[in-house]
């Protein structure tokens, strides 16, 4: 798995690469862990369950894009609706050599954007109307180019994959004790006591799954922020750029209201930036995204290395 894609001129990045294999190595066995528990625990409903997790599974990787874009309310436009849009992604296409996304435009007031898809060719970039309506023209270049990088990293199918398991113990816990209960409820007291001790181990075992996949997907969440503005910078040329859209974005977004903020929370992982006011940003041990202090610092490490002022 190559971190900067096939036929992009993104630089590539060994670390990311290491951690997306990494993530998706450990996904895949707690993913097999979980289903190989259930089976054990629900021997009766094993049909049910592979069909399940096999089918919810294939349908988020398939569809991420679509599911994405409708949950924030994106919409796909034309160059004749967003011309300046259109014709920066173009450019940085042309730049970083790699097939075209499709373009979306999100009418929130919030200023963000992000990446989804399970591959180049079936990618969407999005930005939000207030996003456009803020950053001047060479701060946009900046937020497409880090978003672009995510789609030619592959790291947003990584991140569409990892994070979907947590997704997926809740459901089957629901479904688990509800197939407990009904077979509880029909037989003997052997079997009432096994649905009961099915009630107590299956959401332990989900909790124990939701965590570690939760804390693989921070780590790797991190990491590819961090890579994707590196990338976004090296490929421009203009850090400095990138730098104050990072501040604008960040200080505009801190003045959102709360709960237009907590709305959008559940997808911090694909935004450019995340979606807290600055009492929670500082506070996120576990965030989706570094700080903006050290954001701010390796993109300034990066101009003094191109030589810029």
């Amino acid at each position: 798995m190559s971190a900067s894609g096939p036929h992009t001129r993104f630089a590539p990045d060994r670390g990311l690469s290491t951690r997306m294999v990494t993530t998706m190595f450990l996904i895949g066995l707690l993913y097999v862990g979980f289903t190989g528990v259930l089976i054990v625990l629900l021997r009766g409903a094993w049909p049910l369950i592979v069909v399940l997790m096999g089918g919810l599974f294939v349908a988020q990787f398939w569809f991420s894009d679509k599911i994405t874009e409708r949950a924030m309310g994106a919409h796909q436009v034309t160059p004749e609706q967003y011309p300046q849009l259109h014709g920066t992604i173009d450019r940085l296409c042309a730049l970083a050599d790699m097939p075209k996304p499709r373009v979306a435009v999100a009418d929130n007031d919030m200023p963000n954007a992000f990446a989804t898809g399970r591959n180049p060719e079936n990618a969407v970039v999005c930005v939000t109307t207030g996003l456009l309506r803020r950053l001047e023209p060479e701060e946009l270049e900046g937020v497409l180019a880090h978003e672009l990088s995510h789609v030619a990293h592959r790291d947003v199918a990584v991140m569409t994959i990892a994070g979907f398991l947590g997704v997926l113990a809740g459901a089957i816990t629901r479904i688990a004790l509800y197939s407990g209960m009904m077979s509880g409820g029909n037989r003997n007291n052997n079997n009432n006591d096994n649905a009961a001790i099915l009630m107590i181990i299956i959401p332990i075992v989900s909790v124990v799954v939701y965590a570690i996949s939760f804390l693989l997907t921070r780590l790797l969440s991190r990491y590819r922020e961090l890579a994707a503005d590196r990338a976004a910078a090296q490929l421009t040329g203009r850090p400095s750029a990138l730098a104050s859209a990072l501040t604008k974005v960040t200080g505009q977004i801190s003045a959102i209201p709360t709960k237009d903020l907590r709305q959008a929370q559940p997808y911090n992982a694909f935004f450019f930036a995340p979606a807290l006011n600055a009492r929670e940003a500082a506070t996120q041990l576990m965030s989706t995204h570094p700080s903006l202090e050290q954001r701010l610092e390796q993109l300034g490490k990066i101009s003094t290395e191109l030589g810029q002022h």
